[in-house]
């Protein structure tokens, strides 16, 4: 019984940290991303009109 319970806990700690890589490089990814957009997402100039509601 020892045995499995030490199995199962062994299974658990490496899908914990399976997890967490995984977890990790998705960050990366969409920080890459959001870095890469964020100059291409620049305001757009004020026109006419929007002047005028203002």
């Amino acid at each position: 019984m020892n045995h499995q319970t030490s199995a199962d806990d062994e299974k658990r700690a490496r899908l914990a940290a399976a997890l967490r890589e995984n977890l990790k490089r998705r960050k990366a990814q969409a920080r890459a991303r959001r870095a890469d957009e964020a100059p291409a997402q620049e305001p757009a100039p004020q026109t006419q009109a929007d002047l005028n509601r203002s």
